[in-house]
């Protein structure tokens, strides 16, 4: 196995793989101490046979290659999982693979369940076996060993019949379409955009205060361009911890901001600390008409606890049945919010997860459809009309 370290070989290498229907690809990165991945191996292969482990970190090899073949229409890229490895391919390539087939998204389609893993996939799909010792290695240490490649390489080699008999059973079950959706979240540039503006978003649920709310924007767009720019982890900056008690008690003064818990000794003396004062400094002075609020469980607080259950089980029932994932049809949020209201804008009530789940549901709360328990499983039967 040896590693692609030059420009000119990566080019021979995406020039042949450009002569195929599909490639499977993967990567392998850090980013245990930096906020972006660090690239350090990606590996490729074809349905002839050729493969390709490529070494981004060789000091004179041009990427520009790689990155034209994941742009190239006329060749399926595959993936397992793909998130964080088009995340990558956006942030060095500026650009997402098209056309694109994730079999992470397939399998949950086929009824391999919500997470399942590589692993388990290729065991059950593929019969093999993958040694995954060398699975949490550093990656970005040179020499890699032939237990790293072979480890490597097996990722994309298995992938192949993966996607294969993924690929065929989607086409027996008639639900390639159903893919569409979610690859399409995963090809979107606006998926991969860490705007520092709505870092605040994932800290929210706790917050219930305009005033709290206001300052946990302005703290968390501040550490998230501080984490960017330093090109570290943002817990680096400043623990979730610290920034939800900066939010909710507003220190205004170098003396309150020493006395948080949450903020480490001599902290509030540094450069560091007269930004995160200025942060809720600029919190504080916002208008509170203008602040957003973040979206709250619609069943918790309307008192639809019962009901959203039952539309659980019946979701669970309906995808054991049909041998689909219920992660891709239906969140809690949607089902919350279809317990509230039958004319709710999710996706459960569109498309063919509306035929497949959404209208049961509707029966299900309009008294036509009932639960019941046969034989250690969940059984779905329609109501007969009322005289």
């Amino acid at each position: 196995m040896k590693l692609i370290t030059s420009t000119e070989e990566l080019a021979s290498a995406c020039a042949r793989f450009a002569t195929q229907p599909f490639v499977t690809v993967d990567t392998e990165f850090m980013r245990e101490t930096t906020y972006y991945p660090k690239l350090c191996l990606i590996q490729i292969a074809a349905p002839d046979g050729s493969t390709a482990l490529v070494d981004p970190l060789a000091p004179d090899i041009d990427l520009a290659p790689f990155f034209a073949l994941m742009g190239d229409e006329a060749v399926l890229k595959v993936f397992h999982s793909a998130r964080q490895d088009l995340e990558i391919i956006w942030l060095l390539g500026g650009l997402l693979p098209q056309p694109f087939f994730d079999t992470q998204v397939a399998a949950m389609v086929c009824g391999y369940g919500d997470s399942v893993s590589y692993e388990q996939l290729v065991n059950d799909v593929a019969k093999a076996k993958i040694d995954k010792s060398s699975r949490f290695t550093d990656w970005s240490r040179r020499p890699l060993s032939d237990a790293q490649l072979s480890y490597a390489l097996s990722d994309v080699t298995h992938l192949i019949k993966v996607y294969e008999a993924l690929g065929k059973e989607l086409i027996a079950t008639d639900r390639g379409a159903w893919l569409d959706e979610e690859m399409a979240v995963l090809t979107s540039p606006d998926t991969y955009r860490a705007d520092p503006e709505q870092a605040w978003r994932r800290l929210s649920s706790r917050m219930r205060k305009a005033r709290e709310i206001a300052v946990l924007m302005e703290v968390a767009a501040w550490r998230e361009r501080e984490a960017q720019t330093r090109n570290v982890p943002r817990g680096r900056i400043l623990k979730d911890e610290a920034v939800i008690d900066l939010a909710t008690s507003a220190p205004r003064s170098v003396e309150a901001l020493g006395r948080l818990r949450t903020i480490p000794a001599g902290f509030e003396r540094s450069r560091t600390g007269a930004d995160i004062l200025a942060a809720v400094e600029r919190g504080l002075s916002r208008d509170p008409g203008t602040v957003p609020t973040p979206e709250r469980g619609r069943a918790r607080s309307g008192g639809n606890g019962a009901l959203v259950e039952l539309l659980k089980v019946l979701l669970k029932a309906v995808c054991e049945e049909e041998r689909v994932a219920p992660k891709i049809i239906a969140t809690v949020d949607d089902l919350e919010a279809l317990a509230e209201d039958d004319a709710a804008d999710v996706p459960v009530l569109h498309g063919w997860r509306r035929g497949l789940f959404g209208e049961k549901a509707l029966a299900l709360k309009a008294g036509r459809l009932a639960l019941s328990a046969e034989g250690g499983r969940v059984v779905v039967r329609e109501l007969p009309p009322e005289a």
